[in-house]
């Protein structure tokens, strides 16, 4: 059997919103879709009262098992003070480290040397730096 919409006068819709929020401000509705709630008629202004409070708790606190995961790791055990690291060794930590040096390996193509516009080249075991990225021709290209 198809579900069969009523149809409403502003002056109802009002009066239905009106009283809904009012139950809801007073608290005074079943939890939405319990059986109680399951059990109004959809006119009662209960019904419309649960429907606004799960709305909101949605836009509060979104997906409940999301909310029950985050309390449960906002009670999860933590490490002890006593265990973590030392502000000396946080310090320690944030101080810059020194650039990476880049360095081209034989058989591979020329690397970009950040901030130079050269490129690193392997050529004859030593690290060179040429400003193009033209590898080196092979022994086989040479001889040809």
């Amino acid at each position: 059997m198809p579900h069969q919409q009523t149809q409403f006068a502003p002056g109802v819709i009002a009066e239905l919103w009106a009283d809904a929020r009012a139950l809801w401000v007073a608290g005074i509705y079943p939890k939405y879709a319990s059986p109680a709630w399951v059990a109004l008629d959809p006119d009662d202004p209960k019904r419309l009262a649960g429907a606004l409070e799960a709305a909101e708790m949605w836009r509060k606190y979104g997906d409940e098992d999301a909310l029950f995961q985050w309390f449960r790791d906002a009670e999860a055990p933590r490490t002890p003070l006593w265990a973590r690291r030392t502000k000396a060794e946080l310090d320690e930590l944030a101080e810059p480290k020194p650039p990476h040096v880049v360095t081209a390996t034989d058989g591979w193509p020329p690397i970009r040397v950040p901030g130079t516009g050269k490129w690193r080249h392997h050529l004859d075991g030593r690290q060179v730096d040429l400003p193009h990225n033209t590898p080196r021709l092979t022994r086989r290209q040479e001889a040809a």
